[in-house]
C-alpha cells in the first residue's frame, strides 16, 4: 500500500485531463483573433518568432489530427511518437518526414501555445487551447472542406477513405439526405 498516494494522484490527474478534454470538445469555438494568432506568424512575449500554422497545409493538418488522438491525454507524447503518427497520416515513410522536420513542427506548436514541455522531460502535453485549436481545425478540414472540395471538383480523391466508400445518396443520422453521391444536375436547385 505504499504506492496508494501515488496512484491516487495519478488517477486524479487522469480524470482532470479527461474532464478538461470533454469540456473543450463540446465547445470548440474560437474567436477570429485566436485563429489569426495560430495561422499568422507572430512574435512571442520574449521576442521569439513563431511561424504560422497555415490551415489546409498537409503537414499542419496532419499535426493537428495527430494532436487530437486520445492516447496523448494521459502521458503526453515524445518527438518520435508524434513523428511516426504524422508520417502515417501524411502517407510517407519516416525517411521522407525527416528527424529535422519534427523538432521544427514541435517548436511551432510550442511557441503558439498549443503544446508545452515540462522542464527536464522529453515529453510534450497538449494544452487545453491546443486541444481546442487542433480539434476545430481537424473537424473543419475533414467535415467541411474536403467534402465541399469533392463536390465542387467531382473528385473522390480528396475524400478520406471512409467517405469514398459511400457510392450513392444516403441519409445521415437525422434523416437529412446526403448529396455527395448525387450528380450535379439532380442536386441543384431550380430557380
Amino acid at each position: 500500500m505504499t504506492n496508494l498516494p501515488y496512484l491516487q494522484k495519478t488517477g486524479r490527474q487522469i480524470n482532470r485531463r479527461l474532464l478538461e478534454v470533454e469540456r473543450i470538445s463540446h465547445n470548440s469555438s474560437l474567436s477570429s483573433d485566436s485563429i489569426q494568432q495560430v495561422v499568422q506568424p507572430t512574435v512571442t512575449e520574449d521576442g521569439k518568432k513563431a511561424p504560422g500554422l497555415k490551415f489546409g497545409q498537409t503537414r499542419v493538418m496532419a499535426l493537428f489530427l495527430a494532436l487530437t488522438l486520445f492516447q496523448h491525454l494521459i502521458d503526453g507524447f515524445r518527438n518520435r511518437d508524434l513523428r511516426q503518427q504524422v508520417a502515417d497520416l501524411l502517407g510517407v515513410t519516416l525517411e521522407q518526414y525527416t528527424p529535422h522536420q519534427m523538432p521544427y513542427d514541435l517548436r511551432r506548436l510550442r511557441l503558439k501555445g498549443l503544446i508545452y514541455q515540462p522542464t527536464k522531460t522529453n515529453r510534450y502535453f497538449v494544452t487545453p487551447y491546443g486541444w481546442k485549436v487542433a480539434r476545430l481545425f481537424s473537424r473543419l478540414e475533414g467535415r467541411v472542406f474536403r467534402p465541399a472540395m469533392a463536390m465542387f471538383t467531382a473528385n473522390d480523391a480528396v475524400l478520406p477513405f471512409p467517405l469514398k466508400a459511400g457510392s450513392g445518396p444516403s441519409r445521415c443520422a437525422t434523416g437529412c439526405p446526403d448529396l455527395r453521391g448525387i450528380p450535379s444536375s439532380q442536386g441543384s436547385l431550380k430557380t
